[in-house]
């Protein structure tokens, strides 16, 4: 099962909700949540994917304001072997649904819970199991109020804990942001199939769990000819932006700008060539190598000044400002004059701005600071092997 909140909030990225739609039912995923960021794009998107995809969604307390129907279905029974489980899907009431709030009618996340579990035992569901988009707090005060609840994936901007925790008679799985970890619920059922006593862990995804080839070359096939998509619409955003400037007369080289590294190498020889020899250097290569240099998330920390006045706009700038050069650690080469004289030590805040506890899990500020303090390489210590194997998902080097 999927808890939902998996749409992107990104504009110009439709293609990526409707592929891990199909991708979810490629993995047979028995029920899937609906949130209000699956209505980011609206509900006649949302609908229209629905259909096309066949996922079973669900949700119990979100109406289609129009019809006065249920959004999608209002709950959904799986039979399991011998067992028969009921699922409902949760989705908050304290939230903005944006440009689908005038289409959806959100109703008590409680008031729903209890009349789809009563519904559910009804139709001879011997298991619940509740997909919650309400928060850690909320989700706990549901299962202290609604009776009959056997299981809860608890989302919304909750903790990561390995265990679950037992509720009243409720077992909560709490599984963390991103999809990074899977939750394993077992439960002890008596001779009528309903539960006696169960247990929850989540297992953190990493390296070590092996590929399904048809779903990598699906993700791979979708992934590339998507990132030829982004760099259409950059190549168009940034014609726009060359017109207007054209049209006011303006120009960039007037005001502050990143300048690019052969610039700084000018006086900064030395550490220049120190440089060349880091992965710094060959950042932009790999984005290339992994048909993923369109990717806003991963260029942002492969580039020089992305998105910024002056900075990285497009593919075309990586000639002068692809890789993590200069500026990314020292500031814009326009302002050098206003620097202090005295050298700026860089810290283990500036690292964290793109190396950060999801892409870079095991990056150690001590470990890899003598990497950047521009030292002969012979002198600098070896990096673990663990510490090299950085995500290339959302920007990893």
């Amino acid at each position: 099962m999927d808890n939902g909140y998996f749409f992107p909030e990104a504009e110009n990225y439709e293609q990526d909700a409707w592929f891990l739609m199909d991708a979810m039912k490629l993995l047979h995923t028995d029920a899937v949540n609906v949130s209000d960021k699956e209505l980011h794009y609206g509900l006649s998107f949302l609908l229209t994917n629905w259909k096309r995809s066949k996922l079973p969604l669900v949700s119990s307390n979100l109406w289609n304001k129009i019809t006065n129907k249920p959004l999608v279905n209002p709950y959904l029974i799986v039979k399991k072997g011998t067992v028969t489980v009921g699922i409902l899907g949760l989705s908050s009431d304290k939230v903005d649904y944006g440009i689908s709030r005038d289409s959806v009618t959100v109703e008590d996340p409680v008031e729903a819970a209890k009349r789809t579990v009563a519904e559910l035992r009804k139709k001879g569901a011997t298991v619940i199991v509740a997909l919650s988009q309400l928060g850690k707090v909320e989700s706990e005060d549901l299962v202290t109020a609604v009776d009959g609840i056997d299981v809860i994936i608890v989302g919304r901007n909750v903790p990561l804990l390995q265990k679950g925790r037992l509720i009243k008679n409720t077992i909560a799985c709490y599984g963390g942001e991103q999809g990074q970890y899977i939750g394993r619920t077992i439960l002890t059922l008596n001779a009528s199939k309903h539960m006696v006593s169960g247990e929850n862990e989540t297992f953190v995804l990493g390296p070590e769990v092996g590929e399904k080839p048809e779903i990598l070359q699906l993700t791979k096939s979708f992934e590339d000819a998507f990132n030829d998509f982004l760099r259409k619409k950059q190549q168009e955003e940034q014609l726009k932006r060359d017109q207007s400037r054209l049209q006011s007369g303006s120009s960039e080289m007037n005001a502050d700008h990143f300048v690019g590294d052969e610039i700084c190498a000018r006086c900064h020889k030395p550490e220049y060539e120190q440089w060349k020899t880091t992965k710094h250097a060959r950042a932009w290569q790999t984005l290339v190598d992994a048909h993923k240099d369109a990717t806003p998330e991963c260029i942002k920390c492969h580039s020089v000044g992305y998105d910024q006045p002056g900075g990285f706009h497009i593919g075309a700038d990586a000639t002068k400002l692809g890789n993590v050069q200069c500026e990314n650690c020292h500031g814009m080469g326009t302002q050098h004059e206003a620097y202090p004289a005295q050298a700026r030590r860089i810290t283990e805040a500036t690292c964290r701005q793109c190396h950060t506890k999801d892409t870079s899990p095991e990056f150690d500020f001590a470990t890899f600071e003598p990497h950047i303090l521009h030292q002969p390489p012979a002198k600098l210590p070896k990096l673990p092997k663990s510490v090299m194997k950085e995500k290339m998902t959302g920007g990893g080097h």
